[in-house]
């Protein structure tokens, strides 16, 4: 039997509330330096994709960034100081996107695109976050409130979907995010198939329709 406590837990926050959140405290800069971070951010999270956040050089990042390597420095002191910077910037921006989609009239699309920018989000964190969990642990603040921006999300378009009645009452949104990381998991191991993330994920979406 549920409780009232256990009700409240899976109950989603209201809209206003989840968008207020975040997954780390902001960064005031100057104009200029705020270019150079999130060009260097840029530069990280492509580095990071191509070669795995162990093995990118930093140097080659700032090169791409077109800075100096004390400008990447002074914005990250540390490499750790630059995967944490990138993995909340992408958090952030799979947020942002779930915020934009809560304008939608189309409830059921806006979680479906939403999803597909989790499948994509999901296929470049991974070297991310094992980096990151060897360093902090599964327990760490970051992953944790970062985890939480992404269920929030989820929980959110996807109640509007069930509310329309698109989406078959019974979803649940960490399943969900389980069942996108699954997708992410089987597409690692046949890269030479590119559509397949986008058939797996086709097939989920089929099987949130309501039952006729």
């Amino acid at each position: 039997m549920t409780t009232s406590g256990e009700r409240s837990a899976l109950t989603p926050r209201p809209a206003e509330a989840w968008a207020a959140g975040g997954c780390g405290p902001a960064r005031p800069l100057r104009a200029d330096a705020r270019r150079n971070y999130e060009k260097l951010l840029t530069a990280a999270a492509q580095a990071f994709a191509e070669h795995g956040a162990d093995d990118a050089s930093l140097e080659e990042i700032a090169r791409r960034a077109g800075v100096g390597i004390g400008t990447l420095y002074r914005h990250f002191p540390t490499r750790q100081a630059l995967l944490e910077a990138v993995y909340r910037d992408q958090v952030e921006a799979v947020r942002g996107r779930a915020g934009e989609l809560l304008a939608s009239e189309a409830p059921g699309e806006a979680l479906a695109d939403w999803l597909r920018v989790l499948v994509a989000f999901s296929s470049t964190k991974r070297s991310l976050t094992s980096a990151l969990l060897e360093s902090f642990g599964k327990d760490s603040d970051l992953l944790s409130s970062c985890s939480a921006v992404i269920c929030g999300a989820a929980e959110i378009l996807l109640a509007r979907a069930q509310e329309e009645g698109t989406v078959r009452p019974d979803a649940d949104a960490r399943d969900l995010i389980r069942l996108v990381h699954a997708v992410n998991i089987a597409s690692q191991h046949t890269a030479a198939d590119p559509g397949q993330s986008d058939r797996l994920l086709g097939l989920i979406l089929d099987g949130l329709r309501p039952k006729a």
